[in-house]
């Protein structure tokens, strides 16, 4: 039988069993005269699931007999005799199993077609099992302790059932492949088997002629005079659409990451010119802040860029006359001066021109400074919560205050007048004080903070994810294993074995 027919029979036998009918699956593999390793293994595996044992083993015997260095045949054969109650034949093939994985901890058989991984860890847990069956239970705990090392998911908690249940000299079950697995053929090979017409019959859709019956690769064009190109539009008219040009007389070097850098020279063109002295311009398709008193406007014509024979002109720029003027302050830059006192990741002010007259920085003195931009007349709840966030803290653990000029420090709570509050608004700029309420920093001392050994990916929407090195904050302990906490913002759970108590002294 040629490779393709073993290729057609192969895949019709998968997708039999796919539909659900495994009769007709296990016929059309039996019918493949040329077996390979993965067909005979499919066939052990059927016969498996209608617990046809001793097919079973024979057809594994084919699998091994083909490829000598399969791990799962091996693994499949085990659980066989395991089944048969033959232990030792089974510890053996299970021991043969873990050898093929030649030190890894797991091999993924999805390349070669099969949807399954078969993990270091599940081999060892089953020598375990057979070990037990044959009442070595001291083998049995040494075995399982190993593969509690080398365990590579946090999930694989029958591994740690075993150990339970060896200790308390226990039988347990062992780990099989699902029944639903089986090895696939080439998607790639089964998609040649089908025959393709890559030219196909040509035939006259549309065309501008008459009674057109051409059936080449175009339709025939009717002859037409000579048609003059449309000209290109220079390239100076389509970027005096965008803007003004204007030339830079000095060079202007950003220290921000919306300003644009520029020298001498340079043509920019100019789409705002804001009422702080800053210009918004584009410059080699660039588009950022450049402060107007370093520009000069520039009347640019189709004459003097070109000739009247189309060759450009060196215009050349005259250097610079004067020295530089001074950088014109920006509205926005209120917020970047109180960056620098205390927190370093204090909020960004980046908005728009029209809005930041209507935006105050408020400066909050707790054991550091912090500086957030808010909106003038904002209710209590919201600038505690604005506070609490940037704080780390709870809202219930801390008190806000304000300096009145008659009173002293005044506490702010929800029957405060928050008109007065905002009424010390000087120069865009409002002073709050901040303070822990009385017994809540022990409490705060008194929670659990663990640390991140390794990092761990969600796999499931109530799985909590982090980092190496994270910090995470113990809600509750689901059992010995999972763990609920928070970390950045989000709660969930995770293993407990992947995080450890940070000590008293680095909290």
């Amino acid at each position: 039988m040629s490779f393709v027919n073993t290729l057609k029979q192969w895949d019709e036998a998968v997708a039999c069993f796919e539909r659900g009918n495994s009769a007709a699956a296990l016929g059309t593999f039996l019918d493949i005269q040329e077996k390979n390793s993965k067909i005979f293994f499919n066939i052990g595996c059927l016969h498996l699931i209608n617990k046809n044992l001793d097919a079973a083993e024979k057809a594994f015997d084919g699998s091994i007999g083909k490829d000598e260095h399969l791990a799962v045949a091996f693994f499949q054969r085990a659980l066989t005799f395991y089944k048969k109650e033959r232990y030792e034949e089974s510890f053996a093939d299970f021991q043969h199993a873990f050898r093929e994985l030649r030190g890894n901890q797991l091999i993924d058989y999805k390349p070669l077609g099969l949807r399954y991984k078969l993990y270091a860890c599940e081999v060892l847990h089953n020598m375990a099992q057979a070990h037990a069956q044959l009442g070595q239970w001291g083998k049995a705990k040494e075995t399982l302790l190993t593969a509690l090392n080398l365990r590579t998911e946090g999930k694989l908690s029958h591994i740690d059932r075993g150990l339970e249940c060896i200790l308390k000299q226990k039988l347990f079950e062992p780990v099989e492949v699902p029944a639903k697995v089986l090895f696939k053929p080439n998607k790639h090979y089964v998609a040649e088997l089908e025959k393709k017409d890559y030219l196909g019959k040509a035939k006259v859709v549309s065309s501008i002629v008459f009674q057109d019956e051409f059936s080449g690769f175009a339709p025939l064009q009717p002859q037409v005079e000579e048609v003059p190109t449309r000209p290109k539009v220079p390239e100076v008219l389509r970027a005096l659409e965008e803007g003004e040009p204007h030339t830079v007389l000095f060079e202007f070097v950003p220290e921000t990451s919306d300003e644009l850098a520029v020298v001498p020279g340079n043509i920019v063109f100019v789409l705002n010119n804001g009422a702080d002295n800053w210009a918004s311009v584009i410059f080699n398709e660039r588009r950022g802040l450049v402060p107007y008193n370093f520009l000069e406007r520039l009347e640019i014509t189709l004459s003097s860029k070109q000739d009247q024979d189309g060759t450009d002109k060196d215009d050349s720029p005259t250097p610079p006359r004067r020295e530089p003027p001074t950088r014109p302050q920006r509205k926005s830059a209120l917020a970047a001066e109180n960056q620098s006192i205390g927190d370093t990741e204090t909020e960004s002010c980046q908005i728009e021109e029209s809005n930041e007259s209507s935006l105050c920085v408020v400066k909050v003195h707790f054991t550091y400074t912090i500086a957030i931009c808010m909106v003038p007349g904002l209710p209590y709840t919201t600038i505690l919560e604005k506070i609490s966030n940037k704080l780390g803290l709870p809202a219930m653990a801390i008190t806000l205050s304000y300096a009145h000029i008659d009173s002293g420090k005044i506490v702010i709570d929800e029957d405060t007048r928050m008109e007065d509050v905002w009424s010390g608004v000087h120069n865009g700029r409002l002073t709050l004080w901040c303070e822990l309420k009385e017994g809540m920093s022990e409490q705060l001392q008194s929670q659990t903070h663990l640390m991140a050994l390794h990092s761990y990916e969600s796999s499931t929407p109530e799985d909590l994810e982090f980092h190496q090195g994270d910090t995470i904050l113990l809600l509750s302990k689901v059992n010995e294993d999972w763990f609920e906490g928070q970390c950045n913002g989000k709660i969930g759970i995770f293993p407990a074995s992947f995080v450890e108590e940070v000590p008293m002294k680095d909290k």
